[in-house]
């Protein structure tokens, strides 16, 4: 059956019309004659059954269904030149797509990265940023890296490092430089974050204590978020120290208490799926992974 897809040349012309709310400027960035944009978002309008522009002698406006329609082609164009260009960038190298939890890739696993490049050169490492599992079937992830209880379908899990939680803050809210009794901490407001709800009562219960409100403040989804917040004195946030480690060494953030929580059941994973678990470029990641990892935790 013939899939419902306009020209490409139609989509084309529409973007940059719709970009730019001019057929003129749309014809001068494409190299086009204006009544050649003219007659693509003509034929495009006719194949949908409905206007996209509303024209007068001052110009054209996008009506609702442009609007809806230009931001929906305008992200598919880009999805297609990601991918075009990708291709054509490979020329016989080996890539792999990766995604990772986002402060573990940018704090600890960026600045590892360049030893893995001048090893593998042949081997390009894409990261994305995902904070949840997913599905690899739906997905162009080769890999990922999460924080979990290695329970994912479909996958193999290779363990790298725990996490310690520990609290940290703005020094200014630290009186003398010292850091707060545990029932002063729970005086405080509380951040927390989305992917992990429970850290504060899990924290608060490894020293033996019911906080009643363990659960209460506001609530970011990422650490590089909940750091942030710290710094700025918007309360305590439980972060694991060596993802923040610059922060600390500057004195935008202070440990506020030395007691740190480590979960026993879950940890940072590379999680491969079951059908790529031979890739010769997986592989060689995740020896070289798993050597890194065991390099910091023994220095840990």
């Amino acid at each position: 059956m013939r899939r419902k897809i306009p020209s490409t040349a139609a989509l084309i012309a529409f973007e940059a019309a719709a970009r730019h709310e001019s057929f003129t400027r749309a014809a001068d960035e494409l190299a086009l004659t204006q009544s050649a944009i003219c007659r693509q978002i003509g034929g495009l309008e006719e194949f949908l059954g409905l206007a996209l522009f509303r024209r007068s002698r001052r110009g054209v406006k996008l009506t609702a269904a442009g609007q809806s329609y230009a931001r929906r082609i305008a992200a598919q164009l880009d999805a297609v030149e990601r991918d075009t260009l990708s291709v054509m960038g490979q020329q016989g190298a080996m890539s792999l797509e990766l995604a990772v939890v986002p402060t573990f890739g940018t704090q600890w696993l960026v600045p590892r990265l360049r030893h893995f490049q001048a090893l593998h050169p042949e081997i390009t490492v894409n990261l994305t940023n995902r904070t949840r599992p997913f599905l690899f079937a739906d997905t162009e992830f080769d890999a990922a890296i999460y924080f979990g209880d290695a329970d994912w379908s479909g996958t193999e899990a290779h363990y790298l490092m725990p996490e310690d939680l520990q609290p940290v803050c703005s020094p200014a809210l630290l009186r003398d430089g010292q850091p707060f009794t545990t029932q002063a901490l729970a005086q405080l407001p509380l951040l927390q974050q989305t992917t992990r709800p429970y850290a504060w009562r899990q924290w608060f219960d490894s020293l033996g204590l019911k906080v009643a409100r363990d659960m209460t403040g506001p609530r970011l989804e990422l650490f590089s978020m909940l750091a942030q917040a710290a710094e700025h004195g918007m309360g305590v946030a439980l972060i694991p120290p060596f993802l923040i480690q610059r922060e600390l060494a500057e004195g935008r953030l202070a440990l506020a208490h030395p007691h740190a929580y480590r979960s026993e059941t879950r940890a940072y994973y590379l999680m491969i799926p079951e059908r790529k678990v031979e890739s010769a470029g997986l592989v060689a990641f995740r020896d070289w992974l798993k050597d890194e990892a065991k390099v910091w935790r023994e220095r840990a």
